[in-house]
């Protein structure tokens, strides 16, 4: 597994420092999830991974610039990072925290895009659709 991540850094262009191996071994193993810093930060203190918040949120940031994360950001101050980096969509479900994708991916189109400025390009569109839990009818 280790030689695994290492090779993924590698090929996304980041040196596998420790703390960069130990993280990605808890992220890239294969499964698609969504993690917040602050959950990864604890996911490592129980794994016996010596790292400060700092350098998750900093790992996590480097991940996603070389492409190997997806940042989905909720609100103005809370993103989930995701390990599936199709374009796709996610349901937010507000009363549990917790990101979720829509399922099938293709489920969902955007039309009418405005015309991008020159010299850019649209790399994708991130749909969040928030939900709670129903509350039960009153009788």
């Amino acid at each position: 597994m280790r030689e695994s991540v290492e090779n993924k850094l590698r090929d996304a262009g980041l040196r596998p420092t420790r703390q960069r191996v130990a993280l990605g071994s808890l992220l890239l193993d294969g499964r698609d999830r969504h993690v917040t810093a602050e959950a990864l930060h604890v996911e490592a203190v129980d794994a016996s991974i010596p790292v400060s918040l700092a350098t998750v949120y900093n790992t996590l940031h480097q991940f996603t610039e070389a492409g190997l994360l997806r940042e989905v950001a909720v609100n103005g101050s809370k993103s989930y990072f995701d390990t599936n980096v199709s374009n796709h969509h996610h349901y937010y479900i507000e009363n549990e925290n917790r990101l979720i994708d829509i399922d099938p991916p293709g489920s969902i189109r955007v039309e009418g895009l405005p015309q991008t400025p020159e010299g850019m390009e649209v790399t994708h569109v991130d749909v969040v659709v928030r939900l709670r839990t129903a509350r039960a009818p009153r009788r």
